[in-house]
């Protein structure tokens, strides 16, 4: 029976598997985005995840937790500085993974998993509404007369405040 064994061991013992998450994770950290398996990531996604909520909370101790998980100071600077800052609001879901398609050597599902907020390309921004035209013809036409008109007002005033000058200096 298989009662309680819920992660994937990787086809690897434990002490390579927890040294291979820890790699993964500060590469992914360090990088925000990295490509792997799919087994791999979804791993590292439960591995990272509860890293970076730690990661919220900014004390001595919660470092040292990070750190024994981790192992590198460069992590674990970038961890609690700008990664902490962008995810300080965010409730969970750190890590989106994107599927690639097969790997050509063994057909291994492949993906990358990034760091959320660090994609500029995924960011939400509002669209700018495109504006089509039915057709060509009527839009040239329509813009000839326009430009016609506003040729006209802008000389016809220029010359109206030439007269009222001239009319000021006379009347001095």
């Amino acid at each position: 029976m298989r009662h309680n064994k819920k992660f994937n061991h990787l086809g690897r013992t434990a002490s390579h598997r927890q040294a291979m998450l820890a790699n993964m994770s500060v590469s992914l950290i360090m990088h925000k985005r990295i490509t792997t398996t799919l087994a791999k990531a979804k791993a590292l996604k439960k591995y990272v995840e509860p890293l970076i909520t730690r990661c919220k909370e900014d004390s001595t101790n919660a470092r040292r937790v990070v750190f024994s998980y981790l192992q590198n100071k460069e992590a674990i600077k970038e961890l609690f500085g700008p990664v902490a800052e962008k995810v300080g609001d965010r409730p969970g879901g750190y890590t989106r993974i994107i599927k690639l398609g097969t790997r050509l050597g063994d057909a291994a599902q492949i993906c990358f998993i990034e760091l959320v907020d660090f994609d500029e390309n995924m960011a939400k921004t509002p669209k700018a509404a495109k504006r089509t035209r039915r057709s060509r013809r009527p839009a040239a036409k329509a813009e000839a007369p326009v430009e016609a008109k506003a040729e006209e007002k802008t000389e016809a005033p220029a010359e109206e405040n030439t007269e009222n000058k001239e009319e000021n200096k006379t009347e001095k």
